[in-house]
């Protein structure tokens, strides 16, 4: 049996990513899965490669601030399995800027890194609470621990993540919901590939990057989701208000 088998799990953003290879791993542990993205068309593949596998997979596209499309991911979900075990909100954006970043894309960025995990955790929480039990797992990062140049939106939703994972497992500790967070380093996703390809020097960046990492090099995406997995399942049952960061060493200089 898998360390999944039988849980209904959502995964926002699933369908490039972390949330991409979580959705794929989550699968072969036995989960049921709905999977959101923004991108229809990316999200729906990723849905019908696990259906194609012999797993379960439903797709629910939309942007995840907006109230609206919670409403529909948790009605589509309760219609397909009846319940709701695992909540994992991935789905975030970047901008590198600095005070010079406008206040459309400061509403944005806080709006999908941010706003998003208080809407998806108060429309799956009512759920969980009759379960008696449930997880929420939220997608951080290194930058929620330490600061960074150049990311000051970034850096501000994702802080906010940090401390809404540590306030929200206070609230729900007497109900059965746990809540985590993992803080991913500098992981090899095809983003984080395209602006490597996308620099002037892709080489001289990669090795930038990778040098500032004390294990010298990026994390693979199933190094990420593996992590995710270890807090989603009950591996980690006496986890609650946890950040478990994984960047090969980055935040510890």
């Amino acid at each position: 049996m898998g360390r999944l088998d039988g849980k209904v799990v959502i995964i926002t953003g699933g369908g490039r990513g972390i949330g991409y290879t979580t959705a794929h791993l989550f699968s072969d542990e036995g989960a049921k899965l709905v999977i959101n993205d923004i991108d229809e068309a990316r999200g729906r593949k990723a849905a019908d490669e696990i259906n194609e596998k012999g797993g379960k997979a439903i797709f629910v596209s939309g942007d995840v601030s907006s109230w609206r499309l919670w409403e529909r991911i948790v009605a589509e979900t309760m219609k397909a399995y009846g319940r709701i075990d695992v909540l994992f909100n991935n789905a975030g954006i970047s901008i590198h800027k600095s005070l010079e970043t406008t206040e459309e894309e400061w509403d944005r960025v806080i709006d999908v890194n941010l706003k998003s995990v208080f809407l998806g955790s108060k429309a799956v929480v009512p759920i969980m609470k009759k379960q008696g039990r449930g997880n929420i797992v939220n997608n951080a990062s290194e930058i929620g621990i330490v600061g960074a140049k150049n990311l000051l939106a970034y850096g501000a939703a994702k802080g906010g993540v940090v401390q809404m994972t540590k306030g929200l497992a206070l609230d729900l500790a007497s109900t059965g919901i746990r809540v985590n967070a993992i803080c991913p380093g500098i992981t090899a996703t095809p983003l984080a590939l395209k602006g490597i390809a996308d620099h002037p020097n892709p080489e001289e960046r990669r090795n930038y990057l990778e040098e500032g990492v004390p294990l010298r090099r990026m994390a693979k995406p199933i190094e990420q989701a593996r992590a995710v997995l270890f807090l989603a399942s009950d591996d980690s049952s006496f986890m609650t208000g946890t950040s478990l960061i994984v960047d090969g060493g980055w935040t510890a200089k």
